[in-house]
């Protein structure tokens, strides 16, 4: 399938219906409804929003959220991404502030910064991340701070900017195994995602994590490789969780993994020597991110 001008595959195809281990309840609760109320008023962006994250009624609730800084616009167009494909704004300086009062407000112990594809921009937006890390340890009490970057096209000098600023977690998700690579993540390139890991293992003090979906077409013997090529990387936190289908346009799903079989990989995982690991349906890069981080090795 081709990506679209919005970023989805221009092939339309209907959902399928989800198994009963997928469903999930809806973020309608006096803790979601305030936490939106004030990302909204601080003009913030959460990934769990804007890629329709299945667990941000019970992120929510707990307090929790992941920023997506520098916009909401992407510059890719990767067949699995609900985050809308365009022509982004400019870069908000004062959103590394911002960022800071919502983390305050919200009392969070552990911060998730991940942004959109920013191609347009000669740092990648390596810059902004920087901006937001500084942010967050001027505060009162400063929490644990994670970054999901971009791959910044391969490039170790934009990545050196975010890693000067000292995050606690470097998380860059591989998200499928290399022969989907073309299909899934056209912009991207597998050895270039493995090549950033490494380099960010040996020029950071910080833990190194990373992420798979399932469901996409992969084979058993690819998603073991895909491990072991991210352990030899230096990942040492590691997701694993099935692929949702944003919309009739997006890549169809290949198949729904049943949470036996999520058991089964992660104790592969554990066996590769990965300290910890979330392998379950709904595990997300950013979903208990805090727990993954401080939770006891395996």
């Amino acid at each position: 399938m081709i990506p679209g001008k919005t970023g989805k595959s221009e092939s339309v195809i209907p959902l399928q219906p989800k198994p009963r281990w997928l469903k999930v309840k809806a973020p309608l609760s006096r803790e979601c409804l305030g936490v939106e109320r004030l990302l909204k008023d601080l003009k913030l962006h959460t990934v769990c929003q804007s890629a329709s994250c299945p667990n941000r009624g019970q992120c929510w609730s707990d307090g929790e959220a992941a920023f997506m800084i520098l916009g909401n616009i992407c510059t890719r167009r990767c067949g699995f991404c609900d985050v809308t494909t365009g022509r982004p704004q400019p870069v908000d300086h004062q959103e590394p502030i911002r960022l800071a009062k919502a983390a305050t407000a919200l009392k969070l112990k552990h911060v998730v910064i991940t942004s959109v594809n920013r191609d347009d921009l000669p740092d990648g937006g390596a810059t902004q991340f920087a901006a937001c890390i500084t942010a967050l340890r001027t505060t009162a009490a400063p929490p644990t701070i994670e970054v999901l970057t971009p791959d910044f096209q391969g490039n170790t000098q934009n990545l050196d900017l975010v890693l000067a600023a000292l995050p606690d977690v470097f998380n860059l998700n591989v998200e499928t195994v290399s022969r989907l690579y073309p299909k899934v993540r056209p912009a991207s390139d597998y050895a270039m995602v493995m090549k950033l890991l490494a380099w960010a293992s040996s020029h950071t003090q910080g833990a190194i994590k990373s992420g798979i979906m399932m469901g996409l077409g992969e084979e058993p013997d690819e998603v073991t490789q895909t491990l072991r090529d991210l352990r030899s990387s230096g990942v040492t936190l590691l997701t694993i969780g099935q692929y949702l289908r944003p919309s009739p346009t997006h890549l169809p799903v290949a198949r729904y993994v049943s949470p036996e079989e999520f058991d089964r990989m992660g104790q592969t995982a554990k066996e590769l020597g990965f300290h910890r690991v979330a392998s379950h349906p709904l595990a997300r890069s950013s979903f208990h991110a805090e727990h993954l981080f401080h939770g006891p090795t395996s």
